[in-house]
């Protein structure tokens, strides 16, 4: 069972570290440096790559990081049994 839940946890961390990754490509290779003067069409594109890019990053970065705390506090709590 104590396996399961390892894994479980690790399973969360790497998804988080994905997230964010697949959040940063969205901020920098797909959104980029917004236009100067843009047609609608391309404000848009860019508003939509920009908020995907930033909520990506912002739910991957809160994923890894509760998940590291719980791991570490599973890995305490099982080391005192």
């Amino acid at each position: 069972m104590q396996q399961f839940i390892k894994n479980l946890i690790n399973s969360f961390i790497i998804s988080g570290v994905i997230m964010l990754l697949i959040g940063v490509y969205y901020l920098m290779i797909k959104a980029g440096i917004p236009y100067q003067d843009p047609p609608l069409e391309l404000q848009i594109a860019y508003s939509v790559n920009e908020g995907t890019g930033s909520v990506l990053c912002k739910t991957g970065l809160i994923l890894t990081v509760i998940s590291v705390i719980i791991r570490i506090v599973f890995g305490v709590i099982t080391k005192k049994k």
